[in-house]
């Protein structure tokens, strides 16, 4: 009986897949809307003409009836626009969704959810203590209208004294569950904007776009998944308020920390920098289930004080100046969150009872970098207006063939385009630094020269005395020549920082190093065709989440020019203490992507620096919701398909394969179980690697198609 039940369930849904199939056609010339991050790219077309993956919500229309009733007219589709049954009879999937209202008062900037509800704590050390947060509606009913077509009927109902010329928000987020067929879960949310009354929409709440949250965050989402993009978070993550005589205190109860956005979201990027945690403090939030966030830790890449790297200036946000225009205790305490502006203690002695008078001190822009201004007292030093900065580059190479000693030719200029004397790049007494570094060849860096404490590259550091010319354009001799048994394209890079003193004579009189962009020029030792090394990584890639990635004392800040020490023959060794063996890899791939995945690698992952400096990244992890599995989120088009590009095996002392080929080495290190390196080991025989053969770009576990959502 059972046996008969399923096969009139499959000759149900074949018949279902048929029909679909025969309709959808029409539907589908153009290409489905996915990419090469979605399952549905790889899916079989039958199966996704006939699931249609993807969810998309919109509003149709909104009503309040005389006795305070909402109800709301939505549209559930896919995203091309056909009908989705909530249900998931008819069309595949079941689609849960929640709503939220919300309204801004007018005397306010902030909303104010009609729903809430009370969170109790489970949490050890304060299990009792309540809070209400607001929330989702609650009750609420479902009436269908046609195909795809609902009406919602709030569960709550506005008070008589609501506010009908004030805006309104709803809010739909959810989800639709195609696991069955192998698609995962498709998250969506919308919000709606109206005013009862019926005239128009004249105040928002819009400070930041999701667009500038989604440069390190990926895809914006919490909370399971379905809370997508800032225009939903604000609608519930709000200071407290008092509506229709309940009181929304919104703190977390296990903390007592508050959850409204503005306060939250700066102190959870400030994180370390935070003055409470550097005096020791801690700065958590208690989830559902009892996790604890600890963003205690967290150190921006883009540096905590560089407000307009969020609050951008190029973005869509109807209010991205109110960060200058609209400064607030709430905001500016978040950061600066030892301040005291009841009493003034840490205020310059000056208390602060409203936001009333802040816009009269902290202007928008003053007259100087650094001073009390918004923008001055954010400036990052290193785009400070204040430093000259300098831009060398390397116009000509000449004697570059075996044997010879290279004449670099080098224009040296500051950030206006003006010419530079080098005594103002390295005046001596161990200020300013300007290097050039050889390697080769482009094939891949590890073999071509050998040097004391070096694979594969050699670098000079430049003097006064070894420069001819200027002010403006520089001859300089290196002193290797190009080694015997060179062959193809090799480089030199130039790099190097200023250290400029600022303010000098004032109070804010400070010194900073300001890197010098690095360099890079490829030429022939054999008169071959050029070929520069391979490009993986982009740096304006990297500088999406770091700003300015720069590193080892300023003077390394181009993808291209970390790649020549970041070789694969390179370890820690020559900074490592003897106790600490073995050695770590900084082969480029294995040490980045361990970094990032640091909180996901089973073994603890530091690297010693200059000054035999510890360097742990067993914290590290892309800001949620942003994976390391989107390969794309790094890597330039299609770099992280095998095979892989690199020729030398990988020396990684520490890893479970000491010496690991191309491919392996970088699956391996976010890959890092013992299992993973077994697989590798046996895929790898005498001819090389065969990981192409079942993870090549047409294979069935191709990387872009295993690392899908």
């Amino acid at each position: 009986m059972r046996l008969h039940q399923r096969s009139r369930g499959w000759m149900k849904w074949t018949l279902v897949v048929m029909v679909l199939l025969a309709s959808t056609a029409l539907v589908s010339s153009t290409k489905p809307p996915f990419t090469e991050r979605d399952k549905a790219f790889y899916a079989d077309e039958a199966m996704v003409n006939f699931v249609r993956p993807g969810l998309v919500f919109s509003v149709v229309s909104t009503n309040v009836a005389s006795d305070g009733t909402v109800t709301v007219r939505f549209k559930m589709t896919d995203p091309k626009g056909a009908a989705l049954e909530r249900e998931g009879i008819n069309t595949p999937g079941a689609v849960s969704s929640s709503f939220i209202l919300a309204t801004i008062p007018n005397g306010s900037k902030f909303y104010q959810s009609y729903g809430s509800r009370v969170k109790t704590s489970t949490y050890a050390p304060t299990a009792g203590k309540q809070a209400r947060q607001a929330g989702a509606d609650t009750g609420g009913k479902y009436t269908k209208v046609s195909d795809g077509v609902y009406d919602y009927t709030f569960g709550g109902k506005l008070p008589s004294s609501y506010d009908k010329t004030a805006t309104h928000t709803v809010a739909i987020y959810g989800s639709r569950n195609l696991t069955e067929f192998d698609l995962g879960t498709n998250y969506a949310s919308t919000t709606y904007n109206f005013v009862p009354d019926g005239s128009a929409v004249k105040k928002v709440r819009d400070v930041i776009s999701t667009s500038s949250c989604n440069k390190c965050h990926d895809d914006l989402s919490f909370h399971g998944g379905s809370r997508k993009g800032v225009e939903l978070c604000i609608m519930c993550h709000t200071p407290a308020y008092t509506l229709n005589g309940v009181t929304v205190d919104n703190t977390n109860p296990e903390t007592g920390n508050t959850i409204d956005m503005t306060q939250m979201v700066h102190k959870i990027h400030a994180g370390s920098s935070l003055a409470s945690v550097q005096a020791g403090g801690k700065y958590q939030i208690v989830g559902f289930g009892n996790a604890v966030s600890d963003w205690s830790e967290v150190n921006m890449p883009s540096k905590p004080n560089n407000c307009q790297w969020c609050h951008e200036q190029g973005n869509t946000a109807a209010q991205k100046d109110a960060w200058l225009t609209q400064p607030a205790r709430a905001a500016c305490g978040a950061c600066h969150d030892t301040v005291n502006f009841a009493t003034g203690e840490g205020h310059v002695g000056l208390p602060q009872a409203t936001d009333n008078q802040c816009a009269n001190c902290h202007i928008a822009q003053g007259e100087i970098d650094f001073d009390a201004s918004i923008k001055g007292a954010h400036v990052v030093e290193q785009a400070s207006s204040l430093t000259r900065g300098a831009v060398a580059k390397i116009v000509s190479i000449e004697n570059a063939a075996v044997g010879q000693k290279p004449v670099l030719t080098i224009s040296l200029k500051d950030r206006s385009g003006a010419d530079m004397d080098i005594k103002d790049v390295i005046p001596g007494a161990g200020r300013g630094r300007l290097a050039i570094t050889l390697a080769g060849p482009t094939s891949d860096y590890g073999t071509g020269i050998s040097a004391t404490g070096t694979n594969g590259y050699v670098q000079d550091n430049l003097t006064v005395a070894s420069m001819t010319g200027g002010p403006g354009t520089y001859k300089y001799t290196f002193s290797k020549a190009i080694p015997d048994g060179a062959k193809g394209t090799w480089v030199f890079a130039v790099e190097g920082r200023t250290d400029e003193t600022i303010l000098t004579g004032t109070q804010k009189q400070r010194t900073y190093e300001v890197n010098i962009p690095n360099d890079m020029k490829y030429f022939s030792v054999d008169g071959s065709d050029v070929t520069p090394r391979r490009h993986i990584v982009e740096t304006a890639t990297c500088n999406n989440c770091h700003y300015n990635l720069t590193l080892h004392g300023e003077n390394r800040n181009e993808i291209q020019n970390c790649v020549i020490c970041h070789n694969p023959n390179m370890t820690d060794a020559a900074r490592r203490p003897a106790d600490k063996a073995p050695n770590e890899s900084i082969s480029m791939a294995s040490m980045v992507h361990r970094i990032h995945t640091g909180k996901e690698q089973p073994r603890d992952f530091t690297i010693y620096g200059f000054g035999n400096s510890a360097n742990n990244f067993n914290g590290a992890a892309f800001p949620e919701p942003a994976s390391a599995s989107n390969c794309s989120m790094c890597h330039s088009t299609n770099t992280q398909n095998l095979p892989a590009a690199g020729v030398l095996p990988v020396q990684d002392p520490r890893g479970w394969l000491t010496t690991a080929g191309t491919a392996s080495a970088a699956c391996l290190s976010c890959h890092a179980s013992k299992d993973a390196a077994s697989h590798a080991l046996a895929n790898t025989t005498t001819l090389g690697e065969s990981c192409a053969a079942c993870h090549g770009p047409n294979a069935d576990f191709a990387v872009s198609k295993v690392h899908a959502q």
